[in-house]
């Protein structure tokens, strides 16, 4: 798509009132909350009364609605309600949301000439505008707004932060999904700048630690034994040897053995529940393409929350809540992948979540008594495993076997809803089912503790 005027236009009104994240350090979370929902009245009821149908692209006008128009101050509107402790968070947030978004559709449009080999509707050089450009505007509002709340940021932190931020952001951004990315990227990405801000004055100390060179040649020679060995089996693809090796190393560097036999429990499960019956389910066109092996946007759609989680445990002074929030994440996914392997197996009635209408086995949303029954073993086996390996005491096994429950639920629900109308895909969706077990566990680490 050429860059056209009404196109520019749009994106400089976009970058625009991204300037007003500067105010975050005056206004307080307070009114900048009630101006994010003016702005969104704003934009839902007067706007296109008084000219602003001349910023929406022509789908929109044919359909008589511009829902990113209205996503836009909603996104900032929530991110300043969950990081209302943390504005400086919320700025950054905003700040990739506006600026980086902005320039990469102007410098994709532009130039963007090589696309990207998952997304031809994205290209590499307005990813990469994206990336600069949100990096740049993050960084800066992160320093600009912390004083308001008696923080401070030196600069290289800051950068460092934002650009972690900004990949992660820009990586959501370039996936082909049916959504309007100016809702989900900006509130994923702020929580991932949360945990990031957490882990400042704490890096010396972990990477001093003598034993990390060696926990470092561990991890690299178990995961490249693993990665072979799951190869052979024909339970991952190549992507998925090389994604599974980063995310397995990753989490031996960050929470040593105990972390990483989570890893394996959640692999063992998902891939024993897989192969488990797949002929019939291929016979009945239930089974996992590719002869259920696992590509690399599995394993990073089941396991990068909980890669993540394992890096603010080992590097925030909250080692507790990130574990809980380690754990839910693999015991959602564990459950998730148990109670839709075996209930395509070995349901016998299937019902839609939303109506409790039965349906047929495979439907998307769909849940039986036996597949829920699964899930809530295979969490169990996590969650049990956590404790008895000393990432959380006993009392944190029901929080994160409730936190997996929650985080299926909630993607039989979404899936039900959003899958089948083709919004999101099932990566996707595993994606966000960890993501909300991840947060509902560390909702009760205080209790845990």
């Amino acid at each position: 798509m050429a860059l056209t005027r009404g196109e520019l236009a749009r994106k400089v009104v976009h970058m625009g009132v991204g300037t007003i994240a500067f105010s975050l350090r005056y206004l307080g979370p307070f009114w900048a909350a009630i101006l994010a929902a003016c702005a969104l009245g704003f934009n839902l009821f007067l706007l296109p009364r008084i000219g602003g149908r001349k910023l929406w692209r022509q789908h929109e006008v044919d359909s008589g609605a511009s829902i990113g128009i209205i996503l836009y101050p909603l996104a900032v509107l929530l991110l300043i309600l969950v990081f209302y402790q943390r504005l400086e968070v919320a700025a950054a947030a905003w700040g990739i949301l506006a600026f980086g978004d902005g320039m990469a559709s102007v410098v994709g449009m532009s130039i963007g000439r090589q696309k990207l080999p998952w997304n031809p509707r994205k290209s590499w050089m307005g990813s990469l505008a994206y990336v600069l450009f949100g990096t740049l505007a993050a960084a800066v509002l992160l320093v600009w707004t912390a004083p308001a709340q008696e923080r401070a940021y030196e600069w290289g932190f800051a950068l460092a932060v934002c650009l972690a931020t900004a990949l992660l952001a820009a990586a959501l951004e370039s996936l082909p999904q049916g959504l309007d990315d100016n809702l989900g990227v900006p509130l994923v990405s702020g929580l991932f700048l949360l945990g990031l801000v957490l882990t400042q004055g704490r890096w010396d100390a972990f990477l001093a630690d003598p034993g990390l060179p060696m926990r470092l040649a561990i991890a690299a020679a178990a995961n490249a034994a693993l990665a072979g060995l799951a190869y052979a089996a024909r339970t991952v693809n190549r992507s998925g040897v090389v994604a599974g090796f980063l995310v397995g190393f990753l989490i031996y560097a960050f929470l040593d053995w105990r972390g990483y036999l989570l890893l394996l429990a959640f692999f063992v499960l998902g891939s024993a529940a897989t192969k488990l019956g797949y002929r019939k389910k291929a016979a009945e066109k239930l089974a996992q393409e590719d002869k259920g092996r696992r590509g690399a946007r599995h394993a990073l759609a089941n396991a990068g929350v909980a890669t993540a989680c394992a890096l603010f445990a080992a590097a925030t002074p909250y080692p507790v809540l990130f574990a809980l929030a380690f754990a839910g994440a693999f015991a959602t996914a564990a459950a998730d992948t148990a109670s839709s392997e075996i209930g395509q197996l070995l349901g016998r009635r299937t019902y839609l979540v939303t109506t409790f209408r039965p349906v047929p086995r495979g439907t998307e949303g769909a849940v039986s008594l036996e597949g829920t029954l699964a899930g809530i073993f295979a969490s169990l086996v996590i969650a049990a495993l956590g404790a008895a390996l000393g990432l959380f005491s006993w009392k944190g096994v029901p929080v994160v076997v409730f936190a997996a429950f929650v985080g299926t639920t909630f993607e039989s629900v979404v899936g039900a809803a959003l899958e089948k109308r083709q919004l999101l895909d099932n990566e996707a969706l595993n994606f966000l089912n960890t993501l909300v077990g991840a947060l509902v566990a560390a909702a009760f680490a205080a209790w845990v503790v």
